[in-house]
Protein backbone atom coordinates (compact mmCIF):
# COMPACT_ATOMS: atom_id res chain seq x y z
CA UNK A 1 0.00 0.00 0.00
CA UNK A 2 1.31 3.42 -0.96
CA UNK A 3 1.38 5.81 1.98
CA UNK A 4 3.25 8.88 3.06
CA UNK A 5 5.98 6.53 4.29
CA UNK A 6 6.54 4.91 0.89
CA UNK A 7 10.22 4.79 0.14
CA UNK A 8 12.42 3.90 -2.77
CA UNK A 9 13.16 0.63 -0.94
CA UNK A 10 9.46 -0.29 -1.06
CA UNK A 11 9.52 0.46 -4.79
CA UNK A 12 12.53 -1.84 -5.04
CA UNK A 13 10.54 -4.61 -3.31
CA UNK A 14 7.66 -4.14 -5.75
CA UNK A 15 10.09 -4.27 -8.68
CA UNK A 16 11.50 -7.57 -7.46
CA UNK A 17 7.98 -8.96 -7.16
CA UNK A 18 7.14 -7.70 -10.65
CA UNK A 19 9.95 -9.75 -12.16
CA UNK A 20 8.39 -12.87 -10.67
CA UNK A 21 4.73 -12.09 -11.41
CA UNK A 22 4.76 -10.51 -14.85
CA UNK A 23 1.33 -9.76 -16.20
CA UNK A 24 -0.25 -9.20 -12.79
CA UNK A 25 -2.48 -6.11 -13.05
CA UNK A 26 -2.58 -5.55 -9.30
CA UNK A 27 1.20 -5.59 -9.13
CA UNK A 28 1.44 -3.22 -12.10
CA UNK A 29 -0.94 -0.82 -10.34
CA UNK A 30 1.09 -0.98 -7.12
CA UNK A 31 4.24 -0.24 -9.11
CA UNK A 32 2.56 2.63 -10.97
CA UNK A 33 1.25 4.19 -7.74
CA UNK A 34 4.62 3.81 -5.99
CA UNK A 35 6.36 5.52 -8.92
CA UNK A 36 3.82 8.37 -8.91
CA UNK A 37 4.23 8.79 -5.17
CA UNK A 38 8.01 8.93 -5.46
CA UNK A 39 7.82 11.41 -8.34
CA UNK A 40 6.03 13.78 -5.97
CA UNK A 41 7.76 12.99 -2.66
CA UNK A 42 11.19 11.43 -3.29
CA UNK A 43 12.26 12.06 -6.85
CA UNK A 44 15.93 11.46 -6.02
CA UNK A 45 15.02 8.05 -4.57
CA UNK A 46 13.10 7.18 -7.74
CA UNK A 47 16.05 8.17 -9.93
CA UNK A 48 18.32 6.05 -7.76
CA UNK A 49 16.06 3.00 -8.21
CA UNK A 50 15.84 3.55 -11.97
CA UNK A 51 19.63 3.76 -12.10
CA UNK A 52 19.96 0.52 -10.09
CA UNK A 53 17.76 -1.41 -12.49
CA UNK A 54 19.48 0.19 -15.48
CA UNK A 55 16.67 2.18 -17.06
CA UNK A 56 18.26 4.32 -19.76
CA UNK A 57 17.90 7.99 -18.87
CA UNK A 58 17.60 8.88 -22.56
CA UNK A 59 14.89 6.25 -23.18
CA UNK A 60 13.02 7.53 -20.14
CA UNK A 61 13.20 11.14 -21.34
CA UNK A 62 12.12 10.09 -24.85
CA UNK A 63 9.17 8.04 -23.57
CA UNK A 64 7.96 10.88 -21.35
CA UNK A 65 8.41 13.45 -24.14
CA UNK A 66 6.51 11.30 -26.66
CA UNK A 67 3.58 10.90 -24.27
CA UNK A 68 2.84 14.34 -22.84
CA UNK A 69 -0.15 14.43 -20.58
CA UNK A 70 -0.04 10.68 -19.91
CA UNK A 71 0.48 9.20 -16.46
CA UNK A 72 4.24 9.26 -15.89
CA UNK A 73 3.87 6.49 -13.31
CA UNK A 74 2.29 4.22 -15.92
CA UNK A 75 5.02 4.99 -18.46
CA UNK A 76 7.82 4.39 -15.95
CA UNK A 77 6.16 1.26 -14.51
CA UNK A 78 5.89 -0.16 -18.03
CA UNK A 79 9.56 0.61 -18.65
CA UNK A 80 10.54 -1.05 -15.36
CA UNK A 81 8.63 -4.23 -16.18
CA UNK A 82 10.04 -4.31 -19.72
CA UNK A 83 13.57 -3.92 -18.35
CA UNK A 84 13.01 -6.67 -15.78
CA UNK A 85 11.75 -9.00 -18.54
CA UNK A 86 14.77 -8.13 -20.66
CA UNK A 87 17.16 -8.86 -17.78
CA UNK A 88 15.41 -12.17 -17.05
CA UNK A 89 15.72 -13.15 -20.72
CA UNK A 90 19.43 -12.38 -20.74
CA UNK A 91 19.95 -14.19 -17.47
CA UNK A 92 18.19 -17.28 -18.79
CA UNK A 93 20.03 -17.13 -22.10
CA UNK A 94 23.45 -16.92 -20.49
CA UNK A 95 22.79 -19.00 -17.38
CA UNK A 96 25.51 -21.52 -16.75
CA UNK A 97 23.97 -24.93 -16.52
CA UNK A 98 25.68 -27.11 -13.92
CA UNK A 99 24.59 -30.29 -15.72
CA UNK A 100 26.92 -29.31 -18.57
CA UNK A 101 29.96 -29.57 -16.27
CA UNK A 102 31.74 -32.92 -16.43
CA UNK A 103 31.62 -34.76 -13.07
CA UNK A 104 35.43 -34.69 -12.68
CA UNK A 105 35.44 -30.86 -12.98
CA UNK A 106 32.67 -30.17 -10.45
CA UNK A 107 33.68 -28.90 -7.01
Amino acid sequence: MITENTSSEELWDIIHASSELQGDDELFNRLKHAVNYLIQHDFAGLIQVLYRIDISEQKLKDALAKNPGEDAGRIIATMIIERQKEKAKWKQQFAFKTEEIPEDEKW
